[in-house]
């Protein structure tokens, strides 16, 4: 694995935005998506806002989608095992580049078709703790039509970046500005942010 976190790590230096593929292997990306989409089946996704807990507004003009927050008291399976890849990554994040990671939250995203989430930045006005924003994906076989790549708004220019299976997305949780854009599929992820105290 640590060949794939420096590819994340390298390229996140280079760009702004780290880019690894497969850094969820196929198995667990699937049944993650498995456990996702028994979710949406019971009904247990539930639409998303912006703003922290305190200032939430629930604005389906500025976003679409739903979620479903993880937690380890789950004692999931494959949630477990998931957790255990993030321990690892953030070990490694920490050894190499002395980032202070103390913590991380994660949830299961879905965008139904025609859905979106209009330009933002991750990180609360009244809240700094989220230092880095995650994003791995768990669409097989995504289509250039299907849509749905999220866009970061650089300087000069912009990058979009296709919500295909595995891929993991790393970035300043305070520095870019990003959207998703429009889906013509059911588009899929776990999305999170790496912590500080």
């Amino acid at each position: 694995m640590h060949a794939i976190f420096d590819t994340l790590i390298n390229s996140f230096i280079a760009d702004e935005v780290g880019i690894a593929d497969d850094f969820l292997s196929k198995s667990l990306a699937g049944l993650l998506k498995k456990n996702l989409l028994a979710l949406h089946a019971n009904q247990q996704m539930l639409g998303a806002g912006t703003g922290n807990a305190s200032l939430v507004s629930l604005d389906k003009a500025v976003r679409s989608d739903k979620i479903y927050w993880l937690d380890p008291l789950h004692h999931d399976l494959h949630e477990d095992d998931f957790f255990l890849l993030m321990d690892r990554f953030i070990r490694y994040l920490n050894q190499t580049c002395y980032t202070g990671i103390t913590g991380y939250e994660f949830h299961y995203t879905l965008y139904e078709k025609g859905s979106f989430y209009k330009k933002h930045i991750d990180q609360f006005k009244t809240d700094k703790s989220r230092a880095y924003s995650m994003i791995m994906y768990l669409n097989a076989d995504w289509l250039p039509a299907d849509g749905g790549e999220l866009c970061i708004h650089h300087a000069h220019h912009k990058q979009n970046i296709a919500p295909e299976n595995g891929k993991c997305v790393f970035f300043k949780s305070n520095d870019l500005i990003h959207e998703v854009l429009l889906t013509q599929q059911p588009r899929l992820s776990i999305t999170g942010w790496l912590k500080t105290d």
